[in-house]
């Protein structure tokens, strides 16, 4: 009688009980011992760029995971024969970092006698790569790519047949005991080098000072362990918290039949105006699948079928622009995230550049200031100091609680490359990877080229003015009064343009429009025994940039 399964359940993108594909195909082999581990891999912790609000939504300390803190390359060998494990399972991902990680390992297992279980399609409806072999092996540009797919799958055969999205898998009722968790090996200690994230830290770095972690119990690294700076995102993470989240939204069936994201408020907040399950999807607290089934359902009944908004805006388009892009991805690789060698991106002569390495074509993260006025202005939206209060009033949202609104994104996208400061878009998408909690590199490549039509989305001469956009949402500024608190006191009727306030009213109001603005806190200056708040000028007239920006992306594209 042959032993039974001992497994590996390598957790990653995945971090839920309920519908996890990859989890029931490892309780299926009805393992003697599940080892239900995630790998705590340097490549997130020093060459991704993730800033403390992110770390703080991933990491829940009341997961039962067990946590081990070395990278997945150099440590699942050495547990393949500490534990002496048959079988690892884990959930297939696309990412291009993901996949040649995951190629390397599933050498090593072959190499050590374990079978190797990677499940498809847990993160998105559909399997991206299935996506892409039903688009003629082309990458998906548009969500009418992703849908004639889904009508077409009477006709896919055999494998390439998609079908529907599959129903959503319950959680176990238990998970077997795992086995014996000594670790007689040594450690093989990542290099901190280069570190990315050097700049979100105020303290050292410790993460790394035992396998299992500082008292021996495979525990969740904290943030004082990472050295970070204190995080101020009022937002958690967890799949008890993202499955009560998606409850109440179900509950309301009027909000859940009627979604249309463009008839959503980007100026809303406490709470915001649309769902913010996006976070708990990127790490996999939340089923996609189950969101779609459960929308589905209350769309199905009779009585909001007459009501029920459409895609694309709809609910269930929101999930399919999300596959889109992983489709796009999924067929492109790591040229996705750039214009450089991207068959499908324009291109588009940007100030501030990346820097292209000679080796590999790829991005190096650094790039040329050929522009040093260029580079000013890119510092200044970056920190919310543009002298615009809609788009600073976004961008410090952004860097406080790591969200902000699908259209405010649009908004700070499009001003910062072609509706204003002609900055290469790879740098407006390298401060979200850094801010963002959501942070998704497919959506957010995505997201940049779009709204920098660049690509997936053409109309460049239709721009986001940072003054009637946000008063159509907000005519009394509450959403700038909240994020940007120097300009309180202003009137509604200055709120969006307070350079054109007199003197007079300026300091009534207690602040004055002076200046470029400081990077943390408000700037104030002495005046009459008091003080006086600043808030900057504006960077430029924005009807002028926009003219120069739109005259050139139309001579890109001609």
């Amino acid at each position: 009688m042959s032993a039974k399964p001992r497994v590996i359940y390598w957790f990653r993108t995945d971090l839920r009980l309920h519908d996890s594909p990859a989890l029931h195909a490892a309780l299926n082999l009805n393992p003697e011992y599940l080892y239900p581990i995630w790998c705590w891999d340097p490549h997130y912790v020093y060459r991704a760029r993730v800033g403390p609000n992110r770390w703080q939504f991933l990491l829940n300390k009341k997961t039962k995971l067990f946590v081990i803190r070395e990278a997945p390359q150099t440590v699942l060998p050495k547990l393949f024969k500490a534990w002496k494990i048959s079988h690892l399972i884990f959930e297939r991902d696309t990412d291009p970092y993901a996949k040649g990680r995951d190629a390397e390992v599933m050498e090593l297992a072959k190499e050590a006698g374990v079978e190797v279980v990677a499940t498809r399609h847990g993160r998105t409806l559909y399997d991206p790569d299935d996506l892409v072999k039903a688009n003629g092996g082309k990458p998906t540009m548009s969500i009418t790519q992703v849908q004639h797919v889904r009508q077409l799958r009477q006709l896919l055969q055999a494998a390439e047949k998609l079908g529907e999205v599959p129903k959503p898998l319950p959680a176990p009722d238990s998970l077997p005991d795992p086995g014996d968790l000594s670790l007689d090996f040594e450690q093989t200690q990542p290099s901190p080098e280069p570190d990315i994230n050097s700049i979100q830290r105020d303290g050292k770095e410790t993460s790394y000072t035992s396998l299992s972690g500082p008292n021996h119990d495979f525990a969740v690294p904290q943030i004082s362990e990472l050295g970070l700076k204190p995080a101020t995102t009022p937002h958690r993470g967890g799949e008890t918290r993202a499955l009560a989240a998606l409850d109440s939204i179900i509950a309301n069936e009027t909000y859940t039949t009627t979604f249309s994201k463009p008839s959503t408020a980007p100026t809303a907040f406490e709470p915001q105006a649309t769902t913010l399950l996006s976070p708990h999807h990127h790490f996999g607290s939340l089923s996609v699948r189950l969101v779609y089934h459960r929308v589905q359902e209350v769309i199905n009944k009779p009585a909001n079928k007459k009501r029920a908004s459409t895609i694309p805006t709809n609910l269930i388009g929101q999930l399919l622009f999300r596959d889109m892009y992983f489709g796009a991805q999924a067929a492109l690789g790591y040229s996705f995230a750039q214009t450089y060698g991207n068959s499908h991106a324009r291109f588009i002569p940007w100030h501030l550049p990346s820097k292209i390495s000679p080796t590999n074509g790829l991005i190096t993260g650094d790039h040329t200031i050929d522009s040093p006025l260029a580079g000013k202005w890119f510092q200044r939206w970056k920190f919310g100091q543009t002298g615009f209060p809609w788009i600073d009033a976004l961008m410090r949202q952004l860097r406080y609680e790591g969200w902000i609104h699908h259209l405010g994104r649009h908004a700070v996208a499009c001003f910062l490359t072609r509706g204003g400061c002609y900055v290469d878009w790879e740098r407006g998408a390298e401060v979200f990877e850094e801010w963002l909690i959501d942070h998704e590199t497919s959506a957010n490549t995505g997201n940049w080229q779009w709204l920098s039509c660049t690509a997936f989305f053409a109309q460049f001469y239709r721009c986001y003015s940072p003054v009637a956009f946000p008063k159509k949402w907000d005519d009394e500024g509450k959403f700038v009064k909240h994020f940007v608190p120097e300009l309180e006191n202003y009137s509604k009727k200055y709120i969006y343009e307070p350079w054109k306030a007199p003197i007079q009213d300026q300091r009534k109001w207690g602040c004055l429009i002076k200046g470029e603005g400081v990077v943390d806190g408000v700037a104030e200056e002495k005046e009459g025994g008091g003080s006086m708040k600043i808030y900057p000028k504006p960077l430029f007239d924005f009807n002028t940039r926009r003219a120069i920006c739109i005259e050139g992306v139309k001579n890109a594209y001609h």
